[in-house]
């Protein structure tokens, strides 16, 4: 089975946004961010998503890849 990968980090510095200015605009704070951009997180709330999503002008597809490959 594959899993879901994050690719926050890839966004962030597409939009040349620092972790602090998206904990500013989203308003999660910069560890939780940061386990979201090292993957470290098991689940993420819609309205989170929705809040990094309008930050980032992006969609949930930018941010999330499934890896079929990856264990």
């Amino acid at each position: 089975m594959g899993k879901i990968i994050l690719r926050l980090d890839r966004v962030m510095a597409d939009r040349k946004i620092s972790l602090n200015e998206l904990s500013e605009m989203v308003g999660v704070t910069n560890v939780n961010l940061s386990k979201m951009k090292t993957g470290k997180i098991s689940a993420i709330r819609f309205s989170t998503l929705e809040a990094i999503c309008e930050a980032l002008h992006c969609q949930p597809g930018d941010i999330l890849e499934y890896d079929e490959k990856a264990e």
